[in-house]
């Protein structure tokens, strides 16, 4: 502990003297040495944010401390700082919101062009209404293009997907081991189970496999481990959730979900938009609490019932 106080009032002897040609106060005080320590500690990694998040050229780094004076030295002016702040989100929406949106549209019938995005941005801050009368309308229409963009894209993309799944369940549909339902789901029972069937708001302990009708395993349970997965029977696709809710529990069925009772237009890793799926199920139980078990109390002074001797008679 000696050591360490004569380092430190070494430091502050030492820093009492030290007077750089760039700093306006000297460092003289164990306050200033720590307020000084605590300003170098806190450029840590500030040159990688820079060059990998700010898009800043580190060559440059005398004019990125001219900016960071130039701020401080007037961070009490409101004009300035706001000023300043049209810097900070002209970054922001420049280097995330504009390649974000670009991105969006990519591969679709439409393309955003980046002088219009900014023009566009600037004219809502001005409220000029030439274009859209209110925000909202601008909006709404940003919203439904991009959706029928995208559906669009993947109904060119995916298609194909959806007529495999189509012609598939057909031909399925012919296998007279294979029960077809009203909303699609089609499942072969291989096991008939005897045990209970479960609520969609019960939790169910299953053992799969997934695949996509060319045959592609794309998920299965003995890949999470050796247990049976347990997942609530109305968390999953809605395919899944209406097979559960049919199988009594010790079931080993094969079901094939239509595109629409599976992910639909979404992309699942390996399951593209608008596959069918065909999983390998096993019920192997319903986790339901234990029943709660009435026992009756033991006799106490509490509760015993008091039996009243009849009074003696006196004697005549």
């Amino acid at each position: 502990m000696k050591h360490v106080k004569s380092i430190l009032a070494l430091i502050i002897m030492m820093s009492a003297t030290f007077n750089s040609a760039n700093a306006q106060t000297s460092v003289v005080t164990r306050s200033d040495s720590v307020s000084y320590a605590a300003g170098m500690n806190y450029t840590i990694g500030l040159i990688p944010y820079l060059s990998r998040q700010a898009g800043v050229d580190t060559t440059k780094m005398d004019d990125f401390i001219r900016g960071f004076q130039e701020y401080l030295k007037h961070s009490e002016d409101t004009t300035f700082r706001a000023y300043a702040a049209g810097f900070d989100i002209a970054s922001q929406v420049s280097n995330r919101m504009l390649p974000d949106v670009q991105n969006r549209f990519k591969d679709t019938q439409d393309v955003i062009d980046k002088d219009m995005f900014f023009r566009g941005f600037i004219d809502a801050l001005h409220k000029d209404t030439t274009v859209f009368k209110t925000v909202d309308g601008a909006g709404a229409f940003f919203q439904a293009t991009l959706a029928e963009d995208i559906e669009l894209k993947n109904e060119k993309l995916y298609g194909p997907n959806r007529e495999a799944g189509v012609k598939f369940l057909a031909e399925n549909a012919k296998d007279t081991s294979v029960v077809v339902l009203p909303s699609g789901l089609q499942y072969k029972v291989l096991t008939a189970g005897t045990g209970d069937i479960p609520k969609a708001t019960e939790t169910v302990k299953v053992r799969y496999e997934g695949r996509l009708v060319d045959g592609t395993v794309f998920d299965a349970s003995s890949r999470h481990g050796d247990q049976p997965v347990s997942f609530r029977a109305n968390q999953v696709i809605k395919g899944w959730t209406e097979a559960l809710t049919m199988m009594p529990v010790g079931s080993k069925w094969t079901i094939f979900i239509p595109q629409e009772l599976a992910y639909g237009e979404k992309e699942q890793g390996q399951i593209k938009p608008f596959s069918a799926l065909i999983f390998d199920v096993e019920l192997v139980d319903i986790d339901r609490p234990a029943p709660a078990t009435t026992t009756t109390p033991a006799a106490t002074p509490a509760n015993k019932k008091v039996t009243k001797k009849p009074a003696n008679k006196k004697r005549k």
